[in-house]
């Protein structure tokens, strides 16, 4: 929060703390430090998804900054993101470069220079491809098209938002932002990274790497967001493929003795199937991008030809 107040207060933005019902003294913190800043309260934890949702409704603006908690921003990071959205009506959501904050010079796993899915629909980044991090040597000092931007730090013209009817809230936490991007991306609008924007992101602040929900959320929301935005002749080889590798995922983590997250990801897919039904109904009907993958299979070029860096690929 210091690092927010002390370099977003422009003549044309407004700082909002949305507070998920949080259980700490959070509230009289920011009131008491920080009384510039506006706060709303939700009256319990609706989660990433549902808790913007429900308070973006009651925040007018013609751009949305949505900010993790664990972030820190830098001086002059809001000028070239909004020069960005004022160049070019197309662009819909913009990432700035994400850095870590424990490790200035590496990349941050949630996002780092701009994210990307392979044609089984794993998520992975510019900078970070599984947990492996590249060094920040400004190779992606620049402005690029990508396929979702982290909902760590994610710009988007409220009017999209609000059309689009915001994030699924049935995803809680993890995926939604890259559902939201690839309908974004559906409907022919821009998703965009500008590397002259640097945040850190302390990672995990919210929700814990290590805690099977975590795990659980991260392989359940992934073939949700499959189903409702591939088509079907897709998903009949593409779901079944994704079991047996998720089956494989959870043998993994039970040789590393993480019985809990293999549960979890047994779990998500099985929570997956009763929620087929519903989600079918969500798919959107526009027409489908038959290049939303950047490359064949992140796994194969990661594990078995040795692909660590973005630039590999």
């Amino acid at each position: 929060m210091p690092s927010v107040v002390a370099h977003s207060q422009r003549d044309d933005t407004e700082i909002w703390l949305v507070d998920n019902c949080s259980t700490d003294d959070s509230i009289g913190f920011v009131k008491k430090t920080f009384p510039t800043v506006q706060i709303l309260v939700n009256e319990s934890n609706l989660g990433f998804a549902k808790g913007y949702n429900q308070s973006l409704k009651n925040i007018p603006a013609d751009i949305y900054c949505l900010l993790n908690s664990d972030v820190e921003v830098t001086e002059g990071w809001l000028k070239p993101i909004i020069d960005s959205f004022i160049k070019n009506d197309h662009t819909t959501v913009i990432q700035p470069k994400i850095l870590d904050y424990n490790n200035k010079s590496k990349f941050e796993y949630a996002g780092a220079a701009g994210g990307f899915i392979d044609r089984l629909g794993y998520a992975f980044c510019r900078g970070r491809m599984f947990n492996q991090l590249e060094s920040d040597k400004g190779q992606y000092n620049d402005s690029a098209n990508i396929f979702w931007a982290s909902g760590a730090c994610f710009f988007i013209r409220s009017k999209i938002f609000h059309q689009l009817n915001g994030f699924d809230e049935e995803f809680f936490a993890h995926y939604e932002e890259i559902d939201l991007c690839w309908r974004i991306q559906n409907k022919n609008l821009g998703v965009l990274y500008e590397g002259t924007s640097e945040v850190y992101h302390l990672g995990g602040g919210t929700l814990n790497k290590q805690r099977p929900k975590k795990t659980y959320l991260n392989f359940r929301n992934s073939l949700l967001t499959l189903v409702k935005n591939l088509p079907l002749q897709t998903l009949l080889y593409l779901i079944p493929l994704r079991f047996l590798l998720d089956v494989l995922a959870a043998i993994q983590q039970l040789a590393l003795l993480k019985p809990a997250h293999s549960f979890a990801i047994l779990k998500a897919n099985v929570d997956f199937l009763l929620l087929l039904p519903r989600m079918l109904k969500k798919k959107d009907t526009l027409p489908k991008r038959k290049d939303y993958y950047y490359t064949n299979s992140i796994v194969w070029k990661y594990f078995l030809l040795n692909a660590k860096r973005f630039e590999d690929l």
